[in-house]
């Protein structure tokens, strides 16, 4: 969600319980946008929280100007003081994918495995941030726009979804690069435009069936939860520019899920 519209992006999205309280509210709303000066971000946007067993992890992203540019994650453990996270390496990665459990909530916290060396729990976060990330964070269409000469913007003429398409998985797409456009036949691209249609759409995910889609409030709000990623929840105001999404979890992935559908 965006930190510009902080205060009524956890309002929109309160129905799922993705709640924080008040001292934590005014907490964030400063110290974020003292992020976006500091760092000179084109946006910051609050991704969510990571449960730990003695702490959390609050999470942000810093964005460029290109949309679609990698994202810089800063955290933070009391809303206030944030530390921006190193790129992860190949390596990082690696030792990270064989941690297993709930995060501690202190970045100081080393895991051990038998076939690796320890693993400092601050890489574990950048590394389960990012694996989350590229599978739940999601726009409408719409929302942005493709130059023909590459980089990606936000269409400041976006007055949000209808009624009609916010109730269609079809009009939501995966907010990265993307993988599986890329191997669509010319013939299925006959019909995208170009300039709009250049993420994969949520409706081809699998396992399929792993999106909740909710209308609430009179259907004045449209929200989507993750099942693969318990915790993820997306929010909509059809016809109109708010949009945003949030996770508040413990970062650990459903795997029973094809087996309960």
């Amino acid at each position: 969600m965006d930190a510009d519209s902080l205060l009524l992006s956890l309002e929109l999205a309160s129905g799922s319980g993705q709640g924080l309280s008040p001292d934590r509210r005014a907490s964030l709303l400063t110290s974020l946008m003292l992020v976006k000066r500091d760092y000179r971000y084109d946006r910051v946007l609050f991704w969510g929280r990571i449960l730990g067993l003695v702490a959390d992890y609050y999470i942000a992203q810093g964005l460029s100007e290109d949309q679609l540019a990698p994202r810089k994650t800063l955290y933070s453990l009391n809303c206030t003081e944030w530390s921006l996270l190193p790129p992860a390496t190949e390596e990082m990665v690696a030792q990270s994918s064989v941690v297993k459990g709930r995060f501690m909530g202190d970045p100081s916290y080393e895991y051990e495995h038998t076939e690796l060396q320890k693993v400092n729990e601050g890489e574990k976060v950048f590394e389960e941030e990012i694996v989350i990330d590229k599978a739940v964070a999601i726009i409408p269409r719409g929302a942005l726009f493709k130059t023909p000469f590459g980089p990606t913007h936000v269409n400041r003429t976006f007055e949000g979804l209808s009624l009609s398409e916010a109730k269609k998985l079809s009009s939501y797409f995966h907010f990265r690069e993307p993988v599986e456009l890329k191997n669509k036949t010319l013939l299925e691209k006959a019909d995208l435009d170009p300039s709009l249609d250049f993420m994969d759409s949520l409706e081809h995910d699998i396992p399929k069936g792993s999106w909740s889609i909710q209308m609430e409030r009179g259907n004045a709000l449209v929200v989507l939860r993750s099942l693969l990623w318990p915790g993820l929840t997306f929010y909509h105001a059809p016809r109109t520019k708010h949009y945003g999404y949030i996770y508040v979890g413990t970062g650990e992935k459903n795997m029973d899920l094809p087996f309960m559908l």
